[in-house]
């Protein structure tokens, strides 16, 4: 099959409505191993999770990222922000990133793949790249979360610039903060089910 589709480039983008974001009252902060097994338990009910992780920027040529700082994981409902402060909370997060079985979707996994094996020393299972399904599909570049939201559900997704390059290995983690990383894994699953990859049945 040799259909090409084209990618919305910025402009097009700029001129969508944004797509309708999860709030605060939706999303989970987890600093501790008592949150960390009431998250695990929540998400324990679904087959699919929308997977992403932020680090704290490096901003030299040879510095060596220390992160992932922040694991997120969303359902359609909800979305969990995980910190890996805490030694038993980081235990929680590898456990679930090893599941077999759950289906852990996002965009540009590859980074955060090799940083979460580095440190919290677990292979992540049933990971699916989103990217590499559009490519599939006939879209010749990658798409990111943006790109697929436009070409999805012909929303703009809004990306903070000033929260993509904030300090990930801060104890206490801002409101963006918390929207933005929440929100990156909550796209995940928007789009993982938007293309009607769920297993029936």
């Amino acid at each position: 099959m040799n259909t090409r589709h084209a990618t919305p480039d910025k402009e097009q983008i700029a001129l969508l409505e944004p797509f309708d974001r999860l709030g605060l009252d939706r999303i989970a902060l987890v600093a501790t191993a008592q949150q960390a097994h009431g998250a695990r338990e929540e998400l324990g009910r679904e087959a699919v999770w929308g997977f992403d992780t932020e680090s704290k920027p490096t901003f030299f040529k040879d510095q060596v990222s220390e992160g992932p700082h922040v694991v997120q994981l969303a359902t359609l409902n909800k979305a969990w922000v995980f910190q890996l402060h805490d030694t038993a909370c980081r235990a929680v997060v590898a456990e679930l990133l090893a599941v077999r079985g759950v289906v852990k979707a996002g965009f540009g996994l590859g980074d955060d793949r090799r940083r979460i094996i580095e440190k919290l020393g677990v292979e992540p299972s049933d990971v699916l790249e989103l990217n590499v399904v559009f490519r599939e599909r006939g879209y010749r570049k990658d798409m990111g979360v943006k790109g697929a939201v436009a070409v999805l559900f012909n929303r703009r997704f809004i990306k903070s610039r000033k929260a993509t390059t904030s300090n990930w290995a801060n104890p206490r983690l801002t409101e963006a903060q918390l929207v933005y990383a929440a929100n990156d894994a909550y796209a995940a699953v928007r789009v993982f089910h938007a293309l009607g990859l769920a297993k029936s049945g």
